[in-house]
């Protein structure tokens, strides 16, 4: 059933833990509701304007900006939309049961057909999402989007963290740009190991773990995943605030990289006019941070042995799959330190203080494959 949801026309889908809404143009996943005891909680972001407030020339991505989307490419085009027409232009509606969602669409950009498959699982506060690839030729990078609404939080409440990286970069270029009244404040390439501390441009360092913070500025940094292990078959995001956690679960294979952009305020032009504050964007991508398709392209990570894009083959269905829940934890749980299999429909997410929570998960789903 079609609904008009932050100014978008939208598809929703629900079981007794989730309810949820998908744009129809663009296939942007938000607001996301998740039960959790007696309360409800809205982790994702929606942009401080409505799509019908703001230029009407601006791309869909920017009209429609919230929650979650699938970016094939990832990054700006020569020619084409920005983080590809997957991000801006019409799903078609397919099919819907109890507990899924299925959309397709034919993209311009990168030919061939992608299918959108959003899932639900009784008992289960998460979302599982599948995009399946077919179609298609060449080298492309592609990224998950992500973005979590901060904004209520008092500075540093919140905690960022993710698995085991071993590789981190803040953006080697200018990433908000004074002539286009944006600002930074990380140091342009600087090399971290360790998210608590990465260089400023001061010469100070920073606490990336604790957010909202750095008012004023929009930033963004990279992670390598490390190799999964027979222990730890997947990597993870999580965002901890106002007493529960949201994660994310992927395969570091399909995605060797986490971003995140940290928008506080640091964009000034419109349609942001610096209220988009609070916003970070956890994206798991195989791209050369948010940089061109072309850029991905020339293996810019080639010494780390990285792919910052997939080969794609005309013949082939690629099945791309992530898991985004959410799980209540105790007061000061703080920062999480892992997030492993307790067996096989449970995860065990963990403190740095040791404290511990179990949550219900299909994470094999991880690695199903198309077709």
């Amino acid at each position: 059933m079609e609904k008009m949801i932050h100014g978008a026309v939208s598809y929703s889908l629900s079981s007794e833990m989730v309810s949820l809404f998908v744009t129809r143009e663009g296939g942007h996943l938000g607001p996301v509701n998740f039960r959790l005891g007696e309360r409800e909680v809205s982790p994702y972001a929606l942009a401080p304007w409505e799509p019908g407030g703001v230029d009407g020339s601006l791309p869909v991505l920017l009209k429609n900006l919230r929650g979650d989307f699938l970016c094939l490419p990832f990054g700006p085009q020569v020619d084409g939309e920005p983080h590809g027409d997957v991000a801006n232009c019409e799903w078609r509606f397919v099919s819907q049961g109890d507990l899924s969602l299925v959309m397709e669409m034919e993209p311009r950009d990168v030919g061939g057909k992608v299918r959108k498959e959003i899932s639900l699982r009784e008992g289960h506060t998460a979302v599982y999402v599948e995009h399946v690839i077919e179609g298609v030729e060449g080298n492309w990078s592609y990224g998950t989007h992500p973005i979590l609404d901060l904004s209520g939080l008092d500075e540093g409440e919140g905690r960022l963290s993710v698995s085991e990286f071993r590789w981190g970069s803040v953006y080697p270029e200018t990433f908000s740009d004074p002539a286009d009244g944006a600002q930074q404040c990380l140091k342009a390439g600087a090399m971290f190991s360790d998210l608590s501390e990465v260089p400023l441009e001061d010469g100070e360092t920073t606490d990336l773990t604790r957010y909202p913070a750095r008012s004023g500025n929009d930033d963004l940094v990279m992670m390598i995943a490390a190799d999964a292990t027979d222990e730890q078959p997947f990597a993870w995001s999580a965002c901890v605030m106002d007493g529960y956690v949201w994660f994310a679960l992927k395969n570091p294979i399909d995605f060797p990289a986490t971003l995140f952009w940290l928008s506080n305020g640091g964009r000034s032009a419109p349609p942001w006019h610096s209220k988009h504050v609070g916003r970070v964007g956890i994206e798991e991508v195989c791209s050369y941070f948010c940089d061109s398709v072309e850029l991905s392209r020339k293996d810019m990570l080639r010494n780390l042995s990285v792919e910052t894009t997939r080969e794609f083959r005309k013949d082939e269905a690629v099945s791309l799959r992530v898991i985004q829940g959410v799980a209540a934890v105790p007061e000061e749980f703080g920062v999480v330190a892992s997030i492993a299999p307790d067996g096989d429909g449970v995860v065990k997410i963990v403190s740095e203080s040791g404290v511990s929570v179990s949550v219900l998960l299909d994470w094999k789903y991880l690695f199903f494959t198309a077709g």
